[in-house]
């Protein structure tokens, strides 16, 4: 019946049903089955008018979930934090439309667990959230995958709508610091017309930004602000935050001699140089560092990393939180610079986290003449930061109070969570790229724009005075300052005689001057033996692998028996002999703790568990030091400038980096050109880092052959590095202990061995380890007196030219091994020369090409030398080795005949 029922309804025409419905609502009589039809459709009806409600309501309120959480994602888009463009005014992503949202719902009440207000009107909410991240700063941190640090966030933005609480005190002090910011700059200009000083124009709310995150660091646990930047905006840094004296800056305006401070070396430009101040607080000393820094953009960035880790480990378990490191960057350079990823690539790593670093990018919306749309593909300049999941504030740059308030933000994060945060503050660059360059040539309607902006100070200024603060206050403070730089431009130079830079602290005891060592560094036979049981003997219920156990065995066998020693086993020795001295050891490096030709194995893992051992802890705890070892990041830029920046802080303890091959070094010709050969001369920075590089050639073609030994020696001079090739493992245990034994600190260069490594011809007797031993710097083999021919070389060349001359049966040919290639000891040279006959022939024998390797260097000392000079080895080429084996021994047997016959 019911089928039928709704069979007859469906062919019903529709006026007929509406009609009868109609009549049914009015209350007219219809048959009795119309009038249980029609209720039965009412009550369904009213039912589904209140599921349809409900189901509204359940969908506005996931709307406006959606909402929170998107403008907590992309509420930067509507920020407003571009002094030279409109202020965006929408977004469709942000449209309540998207959100099933309309203005008819602005009133309503919604509820939420996840968000402070928690009962509040879709007006509120949107207040609250606009407000927050939609003025002056705008906020990227929902890519941050710790749910706890985005809500700390969260907490802490949106209950005070991310708007600074500054005290009228605190309003003082960001006006004092724009007044100086800005006057500073004007005053250089109109004194120095034309001189280069990369100014601050126009970005100079970073004063005051540094100004608060100075004053906060105290309260936050930090006694040392360690700061690297580049040349922009440097000198406002040091004179408005270091405190460095204005007489001292015009000075080196004027190139006066007191520049110099009595330092005898090349000096450096005014905007690349270091400095370092204590500066006290209300609540305590802060130590303030500036580091050096070329014009190698972001080539800083590990250099200072280095040298925090450096105090952070010095200052024990609570060091991260004392040293804060912060990075300075120009916005082209924070995309464009591959270092800057490689930095933060080591922001959590073990062998080189620093507890999280503040970054400040000032991003002058153009990078020399090139706009960000041919500068990087990304939206931001800060986008690379994203790698490490860490907050990135993006501010406008004229509303220092919204700066002030982010970096305050930055480092409670940073305390908190021990990660990186980025704080960009969006400005713009007044000049050109330096003082005599001309904008108008490449952006014209940009500059145009600039031209009109008033000075940051005088928008806060009038800001102030709206808010209640005589301007005739604000007007002295500024008067103040002009009269500061006036007296310090009529100040007598001599008076900057006193300044002194460099050699304070742990390196007050150091000498600055190259002199050989002829000490010994050998030890007693008692003590080798002691540290090699320390070395060689494993902790119970450890099982190592059988080969290490093996080699484990036969470093102690040779130690007894005294004769055998073998690379690793030298090179370990005199770790431990230096760890027990109480002299700090970290190694790093690709593949460092086992060696990457398998001879170090500084690590052992248990073979069941894999937990790790190092044996030279042992010696380590003995002598109240330290021993770290590091398997480093595929970097050679990054990890060698970090190693650098330990080795300034470090100078009573031994820092080397390992490259994997020689050549990978290349890599990281930056750090070496412009700090590890010049930062002496430049800026009265030693340094001890010994730079260990695998270098010979076995056919293994032209990437891992040479290690470039011949653009080391091109660095060389005034005795700034000291580059080596020992060919023997007493000759490197001796090496690395003179390396500390010295009175002075200089980089060493070690040209290291590979197939050496396990060749038994390369070894050593215990005997030449023991006292009175130390390292040579030539050694020679064979009777110079009856020499026929006289065969000089370096490395492993010698161990070829020895099993040749040995078949051969030429008693008449001596050799003599450079161990130390600089300085050359042309003392010993000459005397060892001179030992030799008239008509003896001398050679310099190399594996390398003729316009490679050492011969260029050593030709021009050797032809001042008695008795002429030949070289033997490959012809001049385009690469250092060839790639097929078989060619590769063509060569190698050519040089030996030529040298041997």
């Amino acid at each position: 019946m019911r089928t039928y029922e709704l069979s007859f309804l469906a062919a019903l025409p529709e006026k007929t049903f509406d009609s009868l419905y109609c009549r049914w609502l009015q209350g007219d009589e219809l048959p009795d089955d119309w009038q249980q039809f029609f209720s039965g459709y009412q009550l369904g009806l009213e039912a589904g008018k209140a599921g349809a409600v409900a189901q509204d309501v359940v969908l506005k309120q996931s709307g406006l979930q959606s909402l929170i959480y998107r403008y907590r994602d992309l509420g930067h888009l509507l920020a407003c934090t571009d002094p030279l463009s409109p202020c965006p005014v929408d977004h469709p992503l942000l449209e309540l439309a998207a959100f099933g949202l309309d203005e008819n719902d602005m009133d309503t009440v919604f509820s939420t667990r996840r968000h402070y207000l928690q009962h509040a009107s879709l007006r509120q909410f949107l207040t609250v959230l606009q407000e927050t991240y939609c003025r002056e700063i705008g906020v990227e941190f929902m890519h941050i995958q710790n749910p706890d640090e985005r809500q700390w966030l969260i907490n802490r933005m949106e209950p005070v709508l991310n708007r600074p609480q500054l005290s009228v005190a605190e309003r003082l002090l960001v006006m004092k610091k724009l007044h100086e910011a800005v006057l500073f700059e004007s005053f250089l200009h109109r004194k120095f017309p034309g001189q280069k000083r990369f100014s601050l124009e126009g970005g100079e709310s970073l004063i005051p930004v540094l100004e608060i995150l100075v004053q906060a660091c105290s309260q936050a646990g930090v006694t040392d602000l360690v700061m690297g930047m580049a040349h922009r905006g440097r000198l406002n840094v040091l004179a408005s935050i270091f405190g460095k004296p204005y007489e001292a800056i015009f000075a080196e305006f004027r190139e006066a001699e007191a520049v110099t401070n009595g330092f005898a070396g090349d000096g450096d430009v005014k905007y690349h140089k270091g400095y370092s101040t204590d500066r006290q607080l209300s609540d305590g000393m802060l130590h303030l560092v500036l580091a050096s820094n070329p014009s190698h953009l972001e080539a800083v960035d590990p250099v200072l990393e280095g040298k925090c880790r450096a105090r952070q480990d010095r200052y024990g378990t609570d060091g991260e939180k004392r040293v804060l490191p912060l990075l300075i960057h120009g916005d082209a350079a924070f995309s464009g610079q591959g270092l800057v990823a490689e930095v933060l690539n080591m922001s959590q790593l073990d062998g080189y986290r620093t507890g999280g670093t503040i970054h400040i990018v000032i991003n002058n919306q153009i990078g020399f003449t090139t706009f960000p749309r041919d500068a990087r593909s990304s939206r931001y300049a800060t986008d690379v930061a994203k790698l490490l999941a860490c907050p990135i504030f993006h501010v406008h740059g004229e509303s220092p109070e919204a700066a002030v308030h982010c970096v305050r933000l930055a480092l409670d994060y940073r305390q908190s969570f021990a990660r990186d945060v980025v704080l960009e503050l969006i400005c713009f660059r007044r000049r050109g790229h330096n003082e005599g360059d001309e904008p108008f040539f490449t952006q014209p309607v940009m500059y145009r724009t600039i031209a009109e902006r008033p000075a940051v100070n005088r928008i806060y200024a009038d800001k102030l005075v709206e808010s209640g603060i005589e301007r005739v206050l604000l007007d002295d403070m500024a008067t103040q300052i002009t009269n500061r730089l006036d007296a310090a431009f009529a100040a007598l130079i001599p008076e900057l005689r006193s300044i002194s830079i460099g050699f304070k602290e742990q390196w007050q005891d150091l000498g600055r001057e190259y002199q050989p060592y002829d000490q010994s560094t050998g030890l007693p036979v008692i003590r080798l033996r002691h540290l090699a049981d320390e070395i060689t003997t494993m902790p119970d219920h450890f099982r190592p692998h059988p080969k290490l156990a093996t080699l484990l065995e036969k470093r102690q066998e040779s130690l007894q028996d005294g004769i055998g020693i073998d690379w690793g086993t030298a090179e370990t020795l005199a770790y431990a002999s230096l760890l027990s001295e109480g002299h700090s050891i970290r190694l790093s490096g690709q593949d460092s703790r086992r060696g990457t030709f398998n001879h170090r194995h500084a690590v052992l893992y248990d073979l069941d568990d894999g937990r790790p051992f190092i044996p030279l802890q042992k010696s380590a705890a003995a002598g109240g030091s330290s021993f770290q070892v590091y398997d480093s990041l595929l970097s050679e830029n990054g990890v060698l400038g970090f190693e650098y920046g330990y080795s300034l802080e470090t100078p009573n303890g031994l820092t080397l980096w390992e490259a994997q091959f020689g050549d990978f070094a290349n890599g990281a010709q930056v750090i070496i050109d412009q700090f590890i050969a010049s930062g002496e001369t430049k800026w009265n920075r030693a340094s001890g880092l010994v730079m260990l590089l695998p270098h010979g050639y076995e056919g293994q073609g032209a990437e891992h052959s040479s290690a470039r030994i011949e653009r080391y020696l091109q660095l060389c001079a005034r005795n700034n590095l000291v580059v080596t090739q020992p060919s023997t493992p007493a000759q490197v245990f001796h090496l690395l202990r003179r390396q500390l034994k010295q009175p002075f600190r200089k980089p060493l260069i070690v040209f290291t061995p590979k197939s050496l490594l396990r060749n038994p011809l390369c070894s050593s007797s215990l005997d030449e380890l023991m006292e009175g031993s130390r390292f040579q710097e030539l050694l020679i083999s064979g009777n110079l007196h009856t020499a026929r021919r006289l065969l000089i070389c370096s490395g492993k060349i010698y161990y070829e030219l020895l099993r040749r001359i040995a078949e051969q049966g030429n008693d008449d040919v001596a050799v003599i091994r450079v161990e130390q290639l600089y300085p050359l000891r042309t003392d010993l040279l000459q005397n060892a020369l001179l030992r030799c006959s008239p008509g003896t022939e001398r050679l310099w024998v190399q594996e390398e090409p003729e316009n490679m390797g050492a011969w260029s260097f050593m030709q021009q000392h050797l032809q001042a030398l008695p008795g002429s000079l030949r070289f033997v080895g490959r012809e001049a080429d385009s690469c250092p080795a060839v790639g097929y084996h078989r060619l590769h021994d063509e060569q190698q047997q050519m040089i030996l005949a030529r040298a041997c016959s």
